[in-house]
């Protein structure tokens, strides 16, 4: 195996305890989203136990929550692929009818412009966001 670009992610998280980690994606046109990384090299869910694959879910669910309630989207995907990194990861990503792939997979093709007026309000919230996870997550 190559090396794995989740093990070992060192950079700056929302939250991280000693299981999973969650980390803001730096993506301009995607303000808002967000990874959610199981802290092991695993592959899949049903490599987890029962215990951890609840914490797992629970916290995917609390950032979903939490995109919901500040980010306001039209729309929540929640993926967790995992074909080009083999590490459990689940990625959250708040969608707009405006956003440069809608209705398409943020991984397809772009559809439109990116438009700076709607995304300059929705990067204002960022730091609320981050504020409302690290208190969903920690106040578990």
């Amino acid at each position: 195996m190559t090396v794995c670009e989740l093990c070992g992610l060192t950079g700056p998280a929302l939250y991280r305890d000693a299981k999973l980690s969650v980390i803001a994606v730096n993506d301009a046109n995607y303000p808002g989203f967000c990874r959610v990384i199981w802290n092991e090299h695993v592959r899949e869910m049903s490599d987890l136990s029962a215990q951890d694959r609840a914490l797992l879910n629970e916290t995917v669910h609390q950032v979903e929550m939490a995109v919901r309630e500040v980010m306001d989207p039209d729309k929540v995907n929640l993926a967790s692929l995992g074909n080009v990194v083999p590490h459990l990861h689940w990625h959250v990503i708040p969608r707009y009818v405006d956003d440069v792939h809608f209705p398409n997979p943020v991984w397809a093709a772009a559809v439109r412009e990116p438009d700076e007026e709607s995304l300059a309000p929705r990067r204002e919230k960022l730091p609320r966001l981050a504020q409302l996870i690290a208190e969903r997550l920690n106040s578990r």
